[in-house]
């Protein structure tokens, strides 16, 4: 799965060879000029993955960060489905999140894990085919990996229909092997990764890859470095926006 933001950004990943969209809390509050701490409503979150489904017919998964209220988190359930979501991941975190990747274990609050467990079970019972996924937050707090294996099996067994293991390390994938080595004995749903700071292994057990940030990322770049430059070589063509969307000039079609 390969980030999108925007209508564009889905255009660039339908026409890859992506197999889905990752609609990022992140690069989505960026993308408006906004800190990634849940300030973003869940109104504009729906009006931005409906402007990405419009673009795109390959599956979507959202980061739909804690979850919030569990009452409000029914609701947007709901509308996401209508919205044509195929997966949703809520991270195990008090309300209001930080981004995991801000340096700083005290940062990153898990939430109880019965509390946590019963918005998965109040939200797999407000959706029909929806997925609702648990991203464990447990290595980017520095908890041990045992207590990770823990949470795991109590949001499974809540109903919960996969497991995101998520990672900080800078250094290799080691921990999230290890986790994962140590989870495929024990459990069969599927359990996703997303590589920001850590490159996987070619020959890896998991079974979603989500690349979460990357097209915001080189955006940004291409973006800073034509503000420094002003190098209009550098530049996309306008023919090549319009490839992307789907333009044609009709007036000259007979």
């Amino acid at each position: 799965m390969l980030e999108a933001h925007n209508g564009l950004s889905s255009r660039i990943v339908e026409q890859s060879n992506f197999d889905g969209i990752w609609v990022s809390s992140l690069t989505e509050s960026a993308s408006k000029g906004l800190p990634d701490n849940e300030i973003t409503s869940g109104e504009e979150r729906l009006r931005t993955i409906r402007e990405i489904r419009r673009a795109s017919s390959k599956p979507i998964i959202v980061d739909w960060d804690t979850g919030g209220q569990v009452e409000h988190f029914t609701f947007w359930l709901k509308e996401l489905e209508r919205a044509g979501v195929s997966a949703v991941v809520i991270e195990d975190k008090s309300f209001p999140k930080r981004n995991s990747l801000l340096k700083g274990d005290k940062l990153h609050i898990l939430e109880d894990v019965d509390k946590f467990s019963e918005k998965i079970k109040r939200g797999k019972e407000a959706v029909e085919d929806m997925m609702v996924i648990a991203r464990l937050e447990s290595l980017i707090a520095k908890k041990s990996m045992y207590e990770a294996l823990i949470r795991a099996e109590a949001f499974l067994k809540a109903g919960a229909d996969g497991i995101v293991i998520h990672s900080k390390s800078e250094v290799s994938a080691r921990e999230v092997m290890e986790f994962a080595e140590k989870y495929k004995k024990e459990f069969s749903q599927p359990l996703v990764a997303i590589p920001t700071t850590y490159d996987l292994p070619t020959e890896h057990p998991f079974d979603i890859v989500i690349y979460a940030n990357h097209l915001l990322r080189a955006s940004l770049k291409a973006m800073k470095d034509f503000v420094e430059t002003f190098d209009k070589n550098k530049l996309a063509k306008v023919e090549d926006i319009f490839k992307i969307i789907g333009y044609e000039d009709r007036s000259t079609k007979q």
